[in-house]
């Protein structure tokens, strides 16, 4: 193969090389080695991405081991947790953009890498590396550090925060009570945007079989960073990149999974994105067409009281896939060199106590919907799996909040009571600006019976109760849910995929005559120029 850093200008090509080894790179490496880019968003803030400096070392040895070079860079990688509940959020899906902009300036800036690992682990990094990998077209494979260990069931970590809502236990308390659920680095232990996002990097073929859910901090997941540092060094002789792989086949088998695991809303936004820079059109009714058929076969938390770490022993991702293996596209090529059909076939079968068959599901088909009506014309999203039953079908009465800061004030007056519909506007891409993550919203409703939560903003992958969010068009753009007033009925029905606002259409027009948008402090910097150059959520929140 002719390497990248052989193409350059034979003057520039000298110099190149002259920097790098300046840098550390053997000077014989440069002259015959092909060289690979490690791009890791390590860090010491987001207890998911603290393990993955030491595994970038085991990529390395991979990488080595294989003939290569590794040569490893940094980006961001916020903490969706530290970031809930305060103007911070905001920040998050935008930095999703940073992330890739930020691996593509440093490989296609310096031109002369040959192939990529992508190292992240959480909510939004990983598919900025996605997003990266889809746009840069280099030989690539993805690594995380897999989930932590949970010493205490997922229903206690709930009931921990519940007590200290309700003023029962100390700060000091929940903390200690907390590092038992979050035992240490690596991922939160809940079918999260987290471990959604990993699962389905399995899925689409841009990881290693199993990858996605070895516990942090095992030998086994080292092994799986260094087994990655070798099978790059195969695509990279094989010429096999994100573009053939990440096909759309691979995505529809990618949202087969998501279903069957009743993974994160906010795949509904990263998927899109992802097959924007791809090429593919990818609409949420695609979502729906697969959705609707497919049962979900696992009942990880908040579907459930099972973490991914119960997952993996089960089986992991190859095990479920497994079971859907007669409805998945079997053809298409993986990281591995192999196609998704063939490595089905030399997996074994999970344990049918975690992962259920088709026959036999947890549930039919519930595991996400697109809801529409009057109030969300474009949709809306709702992870049914997470919905009790006795909420399935509901109509309450609007109380209205321009922010979530708004709606976190009428609760702690004890303004919120039972029988609400919580609007929360103005929290969408653009109105945010940014599209805040709703999940302590969604925390602080579950104690309060027969409620719904109603927003233009996001949710956490753990977010259960009867949550409808990403509504489109949002609040900022006119949308109907910013004519909703106080007291106005809502009605919902997941049976028929509807979501109402009891409103004639003579009053509606009347109010959307008289509408004026909320008016916030004017941004600065990066948020500012998201707001202006954002999409919807319906078309994964990509900028213009």
């Amino acid at each position: 193969m002719i390497r990248a850093i052989d193409k350059l200008e034979p003057f520039q090509r000298a110099i190149s090389k002259a920097h790098l080894a300046s840098a550390g790179v053997s000077l014989d490496a440069l002259d015959t080695k092909p060289l690979i880019a490690i791009a890791n968003s390590w860090n010491e803030i987001c207890p998911g991405h603290e393990p993955l400096k030491q595994l970038a070392e085991e990529v390395k040895k991979g990488i080595l081991e294989s003939g290569g070079e590794p040569v490893v860079f940094n980006t961001v990688a916020m903490c969706d947790g530290i970031a809930q509940g305060h103007s911070g959020m905001r920040y998050c899906l935008p930095h999703r953009e940073i992330i890739t902009d930020s691996a593509e300036a440093m490989i296609v800036g310096e031109g002369v890498f040959d192939g990529v690992v992508y190292m992240g682990s959480c909510d939004k990094i990983v598919p900025g590396m996605l997003n990266a990998a889809a746009r840069i077209n280099l030989p690539s494979v993805i690594v995380t550090s897999g989930p932590c260990f949970a010493k205490i069931k997922p229903n206690e970590s709930k009931e921990l925060r519940q007590r200290f809502l309700r003023g029962e236990i100390t700060e000091r308390d929940v903390i200690e009570g907390t590092l038992k659920y979050y035992t240490g680095p690596g991922i939160c232990p809940f079918l999260g945007t987290a471990n959604t996002m990993g699962a389905l990097c399995e899925a689409l073929g841009m990881m290693l079989p199993g990858g996605s859910l070895i516990p942090s901090s095992t030998s086994m997941r080292r092994f799986s960073a260094r087994e990655s540092g070798r099978a790059v060094m195969k695509l990279v002789e094989k010429q096999i990149t994100p573009a053939q792989i990440m096909t759309k086949e691979a995505l529809e088998n990618t949202i087969t999974l998501l279903s069957a695991i009743g993974g994160s809303l906010n795949a509904l936004i990263h998927l899109p994105a992802l097959a924007a820079e791809l090429g593919i059109e990818l609409d949420w009714d695609d979502f729906s067409e697969i959705t609707s058929k497919t049962p979900v076969l696992t009942a990880i938390v908040p579907n459930g009281n099972q973490t991914v770490v119960d997952l993996h022993y089960a089986g992991g991702i190859p095990a479920v896939m497994k079971e859907l293996k007669p409805v998945l596209h079997q053809e298409v090529m993986t990281v591995t060199g192999k196609t998704l059909g063939e490595i089905l076939d030399e997996t074994p079968d999970g344990d049918k106590e975690t992962i259920r068959s088709m026959a036999e599901p947890v549930s039919k088909a519930d595991g996400i919907q697109v809801l529409y009506g009057n109030l969300a014309p474009d949709g809306a999203l709702v992870k049914t799996s997470a919905v009790p039953e006795d909420v399935r079908v509901f109509t309450g009465t609007a109380k209205v909040f321009n922010s979530e800061d708004e709606c976190y004030g009428a609760f702690r007056e004890k303004q919120i009571q039972e029988g609400d519909a919580v609007i929360v506007r103005y929290e969408g891409p653009k109105g945010g600006p940014g599209m805040k993550e709703l999940h302590r919203i969604t925390e602080i409703i579950k104690g309060i019976p027969k409620t719904a939560v109603i927003t233009d903003g996001r949710f956490s992958g753990a977010s259960g109760g009867l949550s409808i969010g990403y509504l489109c068009p949002e609040a900022a753009d006119g949308g109907p849910i910013a004519l909703v007033r106080d007291g106005d009925r809502i009605s919902v029905n997941l049976a028929k995929g509807e979501i109402l606002l009891e409103v004639s259409e003579e009053e509606l027009e009347k109010r959307r005559a008289e509408w004026k948008p909320v008016e916030r402090a004017r941004e600065k910097g990066l948020l500012r120029r998201y707001a202006q150059t954002v999409s919807t959520a319906r078309k994964g929140a990509t900028l213009k």
